[in-house]
């Protein structure tokens, strides 16, 4: 569960950082993408707490579910960089 903590902590933080860096969409773009790697690695660690019997399958997929949410935020967010960052501002 511990690993589940800290990539899920390490999304916000990505998060944080890449809205500090929307100056330059490069560095705004590679966050991001950091964040839904993070996220991507804490539905690896919630499907593992779930087979070895640490949460229900039940909150597993409420979790899962919210993750997958996020992830496709993230893609959108990048698809649509330039309405995010303060390049043309």
């Amino acid at each position: 569960m511990d690993q589940v903590r800290r990539s899920s902590r390490s999304v916000a933080a990505n998060l944080d950082e890449a809205w500090r860096k929307r100056r330059y969409q490069a560095a705004f773009i590679s966050k991001i993408n950091d964040a839904e790697a993070e996220a991507a690695e804490t539905q690896t660690w919630i499907e593992f707490a779930n087979a070895f019997g640490f949460i229900s399958e039940g909150v597993a997929d409420e979790l899962m579910e919210e993750y997958e949410a996020l992830i496709g935020t993230l893609v959108g967010i990048v698809k649509n960089a330039d309405k995010w960052t303060l390049q043309n501002r």
